[in-house]
């Protein structure tokens, strides 16, 4: 059971919901920058939740379909194509159920985020490396050999139920959503003087950007000097460089580090990072503490009724 990748897009990864228990040795989370869509798409084509998927970037990747498999896409929306091998045609949108022969897909661009996750009946099947198949690019390890992938790769698919006769869609489907043209990010502020100026200027996601951490570029915040003493940091957290210029941690974020720190972007808003495109405008709103931990319940009661429903009316 494998698939094959005919072109990649401009970065895709293997990727399950993360290396966790190993930050105590400085190994990072690595995982799905936004779990909840590898999560949904997982759901969608019957897999556990933290199966690995493959996240791409801007573009999706065109993939060659070796035996039959259920597929779904979750995350930024798109509109391919698949081509079966006796020439049947469908549309692939995001957020709905595929089962399909062998053949090929082609997924195109990503369209108003930055972001989509694709499940694979079964899963995708690399080694797991220290409890988890995610590619952690900074290290070089998980996933396919460490690295993004590329053409001509064949990825092994887990064993899943594949006992359908045609291609076809899906008759329902998940809404996607575009995030919008200005995103609001709420978070937890630090004692930090300059914490609390953070969410009085619109900022700008920078180009520079990438799985390691979202750069801001807009009106210089003022940075006290570092004083040369690391504190533990974590996906969410954002840090202030000396050029004024905040960093919002990522996924494979480093586990340490020597900027001061201006708070951390709740869990509820997390995974909406993962979406955000170079130019785009984002503002940042201060909340307590209780009133996140409130957000991240309310946010984990959504994804249980949303698994919930998937499990009660997904059909076979």
């Amino acid at each position: 059971m494998s698939l094959k990748v005919i072109s990649s897009g401009p970065l895709s990864t293997v990727q399950d919901l993360g290396r966790s228990g190993w930050r105590h040795l400085g190994v990072g989370l690595a995982g799905a920058l936004d779990a909840d869509a590898a999560r949904i798409a997982n759901r969608l084509v019957g897999n556990a939740a933290d199966a690995a998927v493959i996240e791409c970037t801007l573009q999706a990747p065109t993939l060659e379909l070796l035996q039959p498999c259920r597929l779904a896409i979750c995350g930024a929306p798109l509109q391919g194509r698949y081509r079966g091998a006796d020439d049947s045609l469908l549309t692939i949108d995001s957020g709905r159920r595929f089962d399909l022969l062998p053949g090929r897909i082609e997924l195109g661009r990503l369209r108003g985020a930055a972001r989509a996750w694709i499940a694979v009946s079964g899963g995708i099947d690399v080694a797991a490396v220290l409890g988890s198949r995610s590619t952690d690019l900074r290290a070089g390890f998980g996933g396919l050999l460490g690295r993004a992938l590329a053409a001509d790769d064949v990825l092994p698919l887990g064993a899943a139920r594949t006992d359908f006769t045609r291609s076809r869609a899906a008759p329902w489907s998940i809404r996607v959503d575009a995030p919008p043209r200005t995103a609001v990010l709420r978070y937890v502020p630090s004692a930090q003087p300059a914490a609390v100026a953070l969410a009085r200027r619109e900022w700008q996601i920078d180009a520079r950007s990438n799985r390691q951490g979202l750069r801001l570029s807009g009106d210089a915040l003022p940075s006290p000097p570092a004083n040369g003493i690391s504190a533990a940091v974590a996906p969410g957290t954002i840090q202030l460089p000396p050029d004024g210029q905040p960093i919002v941690l990522l996924a494979d974020a480093q586990t340490v580090g020597g900027y001061p720190r201006l708070g951390d972007v709740i869990g509820a808003d997390r995974n909406r990072l993962a979406q955000l495109l170079p130019g785009q405008r984002v503002r940042f709103e201060a909340v307590s503490v209780e009133q996140a931990r409130e957000l991240a319940t309310q946010r984990a009661a959504a994804m249980a009724a949303l698994e919930h429903a998937i499990a009660q009316y997904g059909g076979n």
